[in-house]
């Protein structure tokens, strides 16, 4: 588990890569605010938190698969992940912050362009 990157991700350098080609300048998993954001937007007061469907249990996606073995560990594991996601997200909100989550599987071929669009609608620019 080591070598699992938590920084730097696919999913995430394709997110930074749209929004900063559309002018939108952020900072990076910003140590202030809770849970360490993977982008924080200062000027539109948002931040984007760009999940894997695995390590934060997308229900009902299909990248989400429960393994064979170990299977509570890797439960406890994966609840422990999303109890930590609903406890920030609800600090950043009561701090008044907009959190926008973008899931690792809305970001392959076939949904990308809708996903970054309703992105950018989102933080309130197009």
């Amino acid at each position: 588990m080591s070598m699992i990157k938590g920084k730097d991700t696919k999913p995430e350098i394709l997110v930074r890569k749209f929004l900063f080609s559309k002018g939108f300048r952020y900072r990076l998993h910003d140590k202030k605010l809770p849970g360490k954001p993977d982008l924080v937007l200062p000027k539109y007061k948002t931040v984007v938190l760009i999940h894997g469907c695995y390590w934060h249990g997308h229900e009902g996606c299909r990248y989400f698969v429960i393994p064979k073995t170990r299977t509570q560990w890797w439960m406890d594991k994966i609840h422990g992940n999303q109890r930590r996601d609903e406890e920030h997200t609800i600090e950043l909100k009561k701090a008044g912050w907009r959190v926008l989550i973008v899931w690792e599987c809305e970001l392959k071929n076939d949904k990308r362009e809708n996903t970054l669009n309703k992105l950018l609608k989102s933080i309130g620019r197009k």
